[in-house]
């Protein structure tokens, strides 16, 4: 875990949670959540942004045993992560509202 917010929810609910979450945020691009969710859930989504840069066949497993859904991975190995190739970090940004 990234972070140290129990959100109000048990360890399984949590990751679920923010497994759903990242898929979410990969697919559309943006995501409107409580600031204290989009805190936690930050690092989580660029590291699999990460992953996608490094564009081997145990990072796409690794992707595929976090994020829910097979064509948002390949959505973050295709357009995103060639993207953000230049970039060391710092791929999302939380605002709030």
């Amino acid at each position: 875990m990234p972070g140290t917010r129990k959100l109000g929810k048990t360890t399984d609910q949590r990751m679920a949670m923010f497994r759903q979450q990242v898929t979410d945020f990969l697919d559309n691009g943006r995501m409107e959540t409580t600031y204290c969710r989009a805190k936690e859930l930050a690092p989580l989504a660029e590291k699999m942004i990460t992953l996608g840069k490094t564009n081997t066949l145990a990072s796409r497993r690794q992707a595929l045993s976090f994020i829910t859904r097979e064509d948002v991975v390949t959505k973050v190995f295709s357009e995103l992560a060639p993207k953000y190739a230049e970039r060391n970090g710092g791929y999302t940004r939380i605002t709030k509202l």
